[in-house]
């Protein structure tokens, strides 16, 4: 007998993972065959709040050494349940829980996760299968264009690739005053080099006016920064990037405003009245003032970032009503919004954003800024639905990022296949195949100083700002960054790589991961690897929605296949810096050829950092 129950294993629960609302799921155990339950055993399934169901199992067959049971399951409503098994022998109760993350143990151990999701959840199209590429407008390209009606306070730099501002006044307030002038005519230029790379998604960090480089400080949400160009610049962006086949998401930041704002507007930048000048404005009741004016309610406690209500019925209105600030960027071009702090976004807001943004067209696209496991995230006390068919139609996927970097850096791969296949099995797969993969972003240092450099957790920003990895540690973060990037693009989800790093573009910490693009100095070789990456992904259908299965092999190599239907590609990464070798699993499939690396006589041989690929046809057995 293999174990008493294997949430992972066809035998013992199916379908895998997350099930839609109404569609019956047959759950299975083994039990010894010496042990005999005074009474059929029970699956006892409920869900947080709410009273234990219990559903007798009946005897389904003896096999060698065990007696199966087996139930089936048709869930009633929506949400995350948690379950386990008991049965009672000689009046004592038992009970199978979950240890090593999906294997069923007697007694001891954790509950297993069911999550049960709108039977009609459908996630965009557009998405699956494809490469997106994160950009931070400022520091991509520069067209040159002259930008009209800049606002004042902003200092103009003409040292492209310059280390980014980043010291305090003397009161401690860094301004983020500096801009290096990328802008979305810059963008649009480049749109051959993207589309070259495979690209065909591209998410703008926020891109409304602000008066903060990042522009997480909106100051008009239904207008570009000036120093970007005009709505007009972006509507021709989303035109041109169209006929590539590429599509444009934009950076949602609707859980706070900038307090140089039309909103707030604390300096009197602007002519209108804001909240912070008077109880008369029309943008008073969006905010929390504890004692007016000067102390309200802020984000994270930072004073130019004043937290809205976003349950205000003329805020959620502004947002998410028609014609308003979802309705005008989906109608300029816009294919959906990433939503910035997700987790701080109510959820009836939510629920009315994703409304709005439907009734735009069903491929609009929903992604949320979470950081842990989405689909059983509690926030403030309240356990979230953003999974279940409401809300989000994916997330940014750290989960996985975390995963990657740990294994790359010498974590188990057992460790690693449980750190995967745990979200695998807590989404539903209409939202693993749309889920946003990356092992860099503009919030954490990039990936090849976190491979190739020093832990920068406990440094200063001064420590940061002007230290480069050197030529060893360049060249050991590089090689560790290309086995990352072949996970990041073979497994489940689409792969998003952050500006540069295709490149070679080095940065600790904010603000120092944001620094320009390397144009004229970029990692050639870099590139063409990444070319290859994505050439490959694109080239087979299984990278669109094929399901992923593991192979247990060394630590050091990573085996996994993808597979659809009769199609399948297995992947192998090596993270070592010797040459690896392994044999062909054994089973349904044969290989065919290889699309990268080699295989002899049923021998893959994997590089140093690389991967191979192979092609696979059904065995001559099916």
């Amino acid at each position: 007998m293999s174990h008493l129950y294997d949430s992972w294993d066809a035998d013992y629960k199916t379908p895998f993972g997350a099930v839609r609302l109404g569609r019956v799921c047959y759950f299975t155990i083994r039990l010894p065959k010496e042990v005999t339950p005074d009474f059929a055993p029970s699956l006892v399934l409920f869900r947080t709040g709410f009273k234990e169901r219990f559903i007798h199992m009946r005897r389904v067959r003896e096999e060698d050494d065990c007696i199966v049971w087996g139930c089936g399951y048709i869930p009633k409503f929506i949400g995350v349940h948690y379950y386990y098994f008991a049965y009672i022998v000689n009046n004592e109760r038992f009970y199978i829980k979950k240890t090593a993350g999906h294997i069923g143990n007697l007694n001891d151990g954790d509950l297993f996760q069911l999550t049960v999701y709108d039977d009609d959840l459908k996630t965009p199209d557009f998405l699956k299968g494809g490469i997106m590429y994160q950009i931070f407008p400022d520091r991509f390209a520069k067209s040159g264009k002259v930008h009209e009606g800049i606002p004042a306070g902003r200092v103009i730099r003409e040292d492209w690739g310059g280390t980014p501002f980043y010291k305090p006044d003397e009161n401690g307030h860094v301004w983020n005053n500096d801009y290096f002038g990328g802008d979305l005519a810059g963008i649009q230029e480049k749109l051959p080099y993207l589309k070259d790379l495979g690209v065909t998604c591209i998410y703008l960090n926020p891109i409304f006016e602000s008066h903060e480089n990042h522009r997480y400080n909106t100051a008009n949400y239904r207008k570009v920064d000036p120093l970007l160009g005009t709505n007009d610049d972006f509507r021709e962006l989303c035109r041109e990037a169209g006929k590539l086949g590429i599509s444009v998401i934009l950076d949602g930041v609707f859980s706070h405003t900038g307090a140089d704002s039309v909103y707030f507007n604390k300096f009197g930048r602007y002519e209108n009245l804001g909240a912070y000048q008077s109880q008369d404005s029309p943008y008073y009741p969006w905010y929390t003032f504890y004692r007016y004016p000067d102390e309200y309610e802020a984000w994270w406690g930072i004073d130019t970032l004043p937290n809205v209500q976003e349950n205000n019925l003329e805020y959620t209105n502004f947002i998410c009503g028609e014609g308003g600030v979802l309705d005008y960027w989906l109608s300029l071009g816009a294919a959906g919004f990433r939503l910035d702090v997700a987790d701080e976004l109510p959820d009836d807001f939510l629920d009315n954003l994703r409304i709005r943004v439907k009734k735009c067209g069903q491929e609009k696209i929903v992604i949320g800024e979470v950081w842990e496991d989405a689909s059983n995230k509690e926030a403030y006390g309240v356990k979230r639905r953003y999974l279940l068919g409401a809300q989000l139609d994916s997330v940014m996927n750290y989960p996985f990022r975390e995963a990657i970097i740990q294994y790359i850096k010498g974590m188990s791969g057992r460790d690693f296949q449980l750190g995967i296949m745990t979200i695998l099995e807590n989404y539903p797969k209409e939202i693993v195949d749309v889920l946003m993969n990356f092992v860099s972003t503009h919030d954490i240092e990039r990936a090849i100083n976190r491979f190739g450099g020093e832990n920068c957790d406990d440094k200063s920003k001064d420590w940061m700002a002007e230290r480069y990895l050197s030529e060893e540690q360049y060249d050991r973060g590089k090689s560790m960054l290309k086995a990352a990037m072949a996970l990041m693009f073979y497994l489940p989800g689409v792969p998003s790589i952050y500006y540069g790093d295709e490149a070679g573009l080095q940065g600790y910490k904010d603000p120092f991961n944001r620094r320009c693009y390397p144009w004229g100095h970029e990692d050639q070789e870099l590139i063409a690897y990444t070319k290859e990456l994505g050439r490959i992904r694109r080239a087979h259908r299984v990278f669109r929605d094929g399901r992923l299965k593991f192979f247990r092999t060394q630590d050091d190599v990573m085996m996994f296949s993808r597979r659809y239907e009769r199609q399948a590609i297995l992947i192998c990464v090596n993270r070592s810096a010797q040459e690896q070798q392994v044999t062909f699993p054994a089973g349904e499939f044969q290989p065919d050829r290889c699309e990268h690396g080699s295989i002899q006589d049923r021998t893959i041989t994997i590089a140093p950092y690389d991967y191979t690929v192979v092609v696979c046809v059904p065995a001559a057995s099916e």
